[in-house]
């Protein structure tokens, strides 16, 4: 009976301890299966603190220099980056200023009236300057000198220079007219940018730019600038750079002689449409004998000689 008993107690006891392992084994499965179901969501969010870039990723969001030295905006990334534009150069081209009513700073890019070009060789004798052809703004001419002729003033100041050959020719010039009886005397020659910006200024103050643009400069634009051109009177200075001039003896004997030295009247009677300014016997170009004889012969302009478009304003 007792033995009965004693493996009554044994299967309990096994039976129990089945049962227990049982419930450990169930236990570790769910475990097991929490485990399974969590992974998948770690592996596709990624942990993007400690995940190392690619280098395609370092190009989507790494920032490149612009042109003009700021750097450019950082891209969103997205499930596939787009790959970084390579920088192209933009081909280069010569500034043109639009046309303005004020004098630009910047040199002889725009006028009132249009567009400028800036002349290729200002340092030639021969350069054609006017309404459509300027100077380079830090053009200056490295040869002038002071002339010795008289001008209605003493100062050795910049507007009694000219360029070398110019002032040589000048004072065989003086004493040319001198050994015929006339008496010249200089009024005004060299001017540098800034003297012609502030003079121009000064005469759109006066009269309005369209009426000052007959009988001065842009900036940039005036042959005194060239350091080859000059304003001629008499020694007494009456009607000096004024209309009245022109039925002076003086202004007689430079429409007569000036090419024989190398100069032309530059802006003569009835070109205006094709030179852009009034009639000035006193305003002296040198351009050497040959062209100054040819034009003078032709009785043409520096506008004519190049075929330019005649400038109407």
């Amino acid at each position: 009976m007792r033995t009965g008993k004693s493996n009554a107690r044994r299967w309990r006891s096994l039976l129990l301890l089945v049962a227990f392992v049982g419930l450990i084994i169930a236990y570790m499965t769910l475990e097991n299966r929490d485990n399974a179901a969590q992974s998948p969501a770690l592996t596709a969010g990624g942990d993007t603190s400690t995940a190392s870039p690619s280098p395609s990723d370092e190009a989507a969001v790494s920032p490149s220099p612009s042109e003009d030295g700021a750097a450019t905006p950082v891209p969103t990334p997205s499930d596939k980056p787009e790959e970084t534009a390579k920088p192209t150069v933009k081909p280069t081209v010569k500034p043109t200023a639009k046309p303005t009513s004020k004098p630009a700073s910047g040199g002889a890019g725009s006028g009132g009236s249009g567009a400028i070009a800036v002349v290729a060789q200002p340092e030639s004798i021969t350069a054609l300057v006017n309404k459509q052809n300027g100077l380079p703004r830090e053009y200056e001419p490295t040869d002038l000198v002071f002339p010795d002729v008289p001008f209605l003033f003493k100062e050795k100041i910049d507007k009694r220079k000219l360029r070398k050959e110019a002032a040589a020719a000048l004072e065989e010039m003086f004493a040319g007219a001198k050994d015929d009886g006339v008496a010249l005397a200089g009024v005004s020659a060299y001017r540098s940018y800034a003297t012609q910006k502030a003079l121009f200024e000064r005469y759109v103050k006066k009269d309005g730019e369209a009426k000052a643009r007959t009988y001065s400069a842009y900036p940039g634009t005036s042959e005194h600038e060239t350091g080859l051109a000059i304003d001629v009177s008499g020694s007494t200075g009456k009607c000096a750079a004024t209309s009245c001039f022109g039925g002076s003896k003086e202004a007689v004997w430079l429409d007569k002689h000036a090419a024989e030295y190398g100069f032309i009247i530059r802006y003569p009677k009835g070109k205006q449409s094709i030179t852009g300014y009034m009639y000035e016997p006193w305003h002296l170009r040198f351009v050497g004998k040959e062209l100054a004889k040819e034009l003078t012969d032709k009785e043409q302009t520096l506008e004519e000689y190049y075929n330019a478009v005649p400038v109407t304003k």
